[in-house]
């Protein structure tokens, strides 16, 4: 008799961060601000005696999640569904990590705690350049600051209940963005002061950050353009070719050069959702 388990992990849009590189890779992450949000990664899992993964139509490569099964030393059935665009600034990749973390825990009883496998799923971003610091923000809920890098670097998480539109028009490579020298001595000068008490001051500082940092996609500036004529508090989405926004009208200005998705914060990390044996 096998193992079965279904679990979920929000993604999370982050407004703005600094790259910090310590002497290990829990000590390298990042610095910032961001939402975790309602949309992200659900894990169907079971043990079996070879490993198949599907993310979605079949057609995104498992690569990550095969790694991750590779180094826990099982073999499993895996169903991947996505909530959000991947590569697009909402952290799938960290949502991916650790819902297949929390189900393979489950299924092969493994005993890991929480810290252990948020710590191994940071590891997993950061040697792979897939992410600097969604995992620590999104093994918790709310709109979360972060002032230390690594999982135990988060400072403060509030839950508003506003809602919250994105509009994505692709994606962009993280990893070059994040291993580039350059791009990121620019990120780190535009890294605002002080920390967020409130969503407004959080869009407020991922607005300056995304005009400062030199990372908005020319196609992106029309978008943010029009949200900051109709005073709309929006910004880029880190690091994807996208814009998130709040306000009684944000959704009516982004229905212009898109479909907007309507998100919430997220009121939890990951979570289980059903398990048992089969």
């Amino acid at each position: 008799m096998g193992r079965y388990c279904i679990t979920f992990a929000p993604g999370h849009i982050s407004g703005y961060f600094k790259r910090v590189d310590g002497d290990s890779v829990q000590t390298t992450g990042s610095l910032g601000a961001g939402i975790v949000i309602d949309k992200g990664v659900r894990v169907v899992m079971r043990d079996a005696g070879k490993t198949s993964i599907r993310i979605g139509d079949g057609t995104a490569d498992p690569w990550l999640i095969r790694g991750v099964l590779s180094e826990l030393g099982v073999t499993a059935d895996v169903q991947v569904t996505v909530g959000m665009p991947m590569g697009a600034g909402f952290g799938m990749s960290a949502a991916g990590l650790l819902a297949t973390y929390y189900a393979a825990n489950s299924v092969f009883r493994l005993g890991m705690a929480p810290d252990a496998m948020a710590a191994a799923a940071h590891a997993c971003e950061v040697l792979h350049g897939t992410g600097l610091g969604d995992v620590a923000a999104a093994s918790g809920g709310g709109l979360v600051v972060r002032t230390r890098p690594g999982i135990s670097g988060v400072l403060s998480r509030m839950f508003p209940e506003d809602e919250i539109f994105a509009v994505s028009f692709g994606g962009i490579s993280t990893h070059d963005v994040i291993t580039s020298k350059e791009k990121m001595q620019q990120v780190s000068a535009a890294f605002p002061e002080g920390e967020p008490a409130t969503l407004a001051g959080f869009m407020e500082k991922s607005a300056s950050f995304a005009e400062k940092s030199g990372l908005i996609p020319q196609n992106l500036l029309p978008v943010l353009a029009a949200c900051k004529t109709a005073g709309v508090p929006a910004s880029m989405t880190m690091l994807g070719n996208g814009v998130f926004a709040t306000g009684p009208r944000a959704e009516t200005v982004l229905k212009k050069f898109g479909t907007p998705v309507s998100l919430h914060v997220s009121k939890t990390g990951p979570v289980i959702l059903e398990e048992k044996n089969v």
